[in-house]
């Protein structure tokens, strides 16, 4: 459920539905995808979350290749803890938890128009039992987590603490490290202080491995939470940080949302006006709605962030966009390396879409003119006046197959250029992936063109061409991380562009499934019943007329086909994971490749007469997804990123 389509479909329709059951839909529908066999590929490759060693830190003794946390209220019954893995996230909360279950009946409310979310005031929880038991399962807990202890509600100081020892001793086999929440408004002052000693000291008795971390909430007093802290310091008692949590009191209710933000920062810049970045770790765990929220919150102190109501309004993809965000502001500061010479792989792809671009105006020329190539003639035994005495409408509809391949071709040629220019240039992970997906279906689909006995020295000819310079292109294997501005803001811009991206990522897996099918027309049944009404005869006509006539239409039908999909693959595969502010060229790619590509569908449909409506529907609905995902993306790919935000993190 990346943005695009969580933004334009689901969230809509979940907002409709009480909190809790949009929740549990969401979650199980997640969780469900990554167990069965390929869920996790496609949860990976819908998000392309991409590592990379700049954003992996050595912190509170862990090893964490990103530095965003899941929130514990996110996933509170572990459903989706597998999938939610793979969205970029380094580590997860695991809480509250208490000694027993906690369920409540007050319904969770989401406000819209404020972005908060409200919970009951209890700790609701399935209780330690439950926990231990399904942190057991270390491969649905794929990441290190922080376990939150919280007593009972009610409970005496003495009690809380009997409690919280017979949590540590059954969770540290599991947990990376340890949240301690305080009870905070339950107890008087000194009595709280007192307690939060002896539960670090039991912490480093029982579990002196693991982090401890002292759980605050941003509505504390501030004075109260500077006096407990320096009393933990005066004591002598090493904690390794603290986190500033993600609800605030209001009424009987507990509520987060944007608004805690401000409440977050507070309290960082004021913990860190008196401990060193070096002496203490601190977690900033409410108010992060979108990238610039985490830079705001990082540059006032937090060495590490956790996500929660955020990605109810902004979607799942927010960790990816934050983890971009802050690698930008890494990259930013150090030397750009130079870019590779143009023989290094990125020129071959280049001149391997020039190619494509030649070759498909050439065969648009031969298609619109004789339609048929000396060896198509030499194979049939007959020129193209006696193919036409066979039935008059054979040579138009031959004409409509290869007009159609011949602006496939060029809108290859425009992908392949477009992405090796400004793709394998600078050395993205993305479009390199994007290419070699494409490149291997294309020149693969070469064989279709075998299924029926026919074979084609022109089209051979070509691939034998093209190949070695699909293959030099792929040879660099070194990725640089996106050195470009990246979005940091829920603007209406990025809203927009998240439908855009849907119209076109909807579009290119159309094409997929259609170039799917179109291939696997082509080399069996050669013909849809609309192609026979269209011509008036039936195969079996055709094929008694000629017997190598259908092997020729099929050649044309799966070589279509083939090229289809692999352009669609390309389509798809840049939808996905290069929509970027600022990225003009990208708009200009969709524009080039698009265009010629229905332009000869459509022409060539019009000037046979071959205009059928369910034949044409598909091509139809493509063109409106077309138009629709340019409209909606121009604002967002053609005007940059507003320096001023930047500036303010860099």
């Amino acid at each position: 459920m990346p943005d695009w389509s969580y933004q334009t479909l689901f969230r809509p329709l979940l907002f409709r539905l009480p909190a809790r059951l949009a929740r549990t839909l969401t979650l199980h529908a997640m969780g469900g995808l990554s167990r069965i066999p390929g869920g996790s590929l496609v949860i990976r490759t819908l998000g392309h979350m991409e590592v990379s060693p700049l954003l992996e830190q050595k912190r509170l003794g862990l090893d964490l290749k990103y530095p965003i946390g899941l929130g514990g209220g996110v996933d509170p019954h572990g459903t989706a803890q597998r999938a939610l893995a793979q969205f970029g996230f380094g580590f997860t909360e695991i809480g509250p938890i208490t000694m027993e279950p906690i369920r409540s009946d007050q319904p969770v409310e989401l406000d819209i128009t404020e972005e908060a979310i409200r919970y009951p005031s209890a700790p609701v929880n399935d209780g330690l039992a439950a926990i231990v038991e399904r942190l057991k399962d270390e491969r649905e807990n794929p990441l290190p987590a922080f376990c939150r202890l919280r007593p009972m509600p009610g409970s005496a100081p003495e009690e809380a603490l009997d409690q919280v020892r017979r949590m540590l001793e059954a969770l540290k086999p599991f947990a990376a490290g340890f949240y301690l929440d305080l009870p905070s408004g339950s107890w008087p002052s000194d009595v709280m202080d007192a307690y939060t000693l002896d539960v670090l000291r039991l912490t480093k008795e029982l579990a002196p491995d693991k982090p401890a971390l002292v759980y605050l909430q941003p509505d504390m007093d501030d004075r109260e939470m500077m006096s407990l802290l320096g009393k933990l310091n005066e004591a002598g008692l090493h904690f390794e940080g603290a986190v500033i949590g993600d609800t605030v009191t209001a009424g009987d209710r507990r509520l987060t949302g944007r608004a805690i933000k401000a409440s977050v920062m507070r309290k960082l810049q004021r913990i860190r006006s008196e401990y060193a970045m070096e002496s203490i770790a601190l977690i900033a765990a409410g108010g992060v709605h979108e990238p610039q929220d985490a830079l705001d919150l990082t540059e006032a102190g937090a060495d590490l962030v956790q996500l929660h109501s955020g990605l109810v309004f902004s979607g799942p993809g927010l960790p990816k966009r934050v983890n971009e965000a802050i690698l930008y502001r890494i990259v930013s500061g150090l030397p750009a390396p130079p870019l590779p010479a143009f023989w290094q792989g990125w020129g071959w792809m280049c001149l391997l879409g020039i190619g494509m671009i030649i070759g498909g105006i050439i065969a648009w020329i031969i298609a619109a003119t004789s339609v048929v190539l000396p060896y198509d003639t030499a194979f049939l035994c007959a020129d193209a006046e006696t193919i036409a005495s066979i039935n008059e409408r054979l040579l138009p509809f031959m004409s409509h197959d290869r007009i159609t391949l011949a602006g496939t071709m060029l809108s290859i040629g425009v992908l392949y250029y477009q992405l090796g220019r400004y793709g394998l240039r600078e050395r993205l992970h993305w479009a390199r992936t994007a290419l070699m997906a494409s490149g291997i279906v294309g020149f693969s689909s070469f064989f279709l063109y075998l299924g029926y006995g026919y074979f084609d020295p022109l089209h051979a000819t070509a691939a034998a061409i093209l190949l070695p310079m699909f293959i030099l292109a792929m040879r660099d294997r070194q990725e640089e991380p996106y050195r470009r501005k990246t979005n940091i803001m829920n603007s209406r811009q990025w809203r927009l562009a998240q439908r855009g991206q849907f119209m076109m990522v909807v579009l290119g897996v159309s094409l997929v499934i259609g170039g799917f099918t179109i291939s696997t027309v082509g080399i069996t049944k050669v013909f849809v019943p609309e192609d026979l009404e269209y011509l008036m005869t039936t195969a079996a006509v055709l094929e008694s007329a000629n017997p190598n006539l259908l092997p020729l239409i099929a050649h044309d039908r799966a070589g279509f086909g083939g090229a289809l999909l692999s352009n669609a693959i390309a389509l798809v595969a840049t939808a996905l994971w290069g929509i970027q502010q600022g990225a003009r060229w990208l708009w200009w790619t969709f524009l080039g490749a698009g265009t010629p590509a229905f332009v000869a569908a459509f022409s060539v449909h019009m000037y046979i007469g071959y205009m059928d409506f369910w034949h044409l529907s598909p091509a139809i609905f493509a063109l409106l997804l077309y138009m629709l995902g340019l409209i909606l993306l121009y604002p967002y790919l053609m005007r940059p990123v507003s320096d001023s935000k930047h500036a303010r993190v860099s």
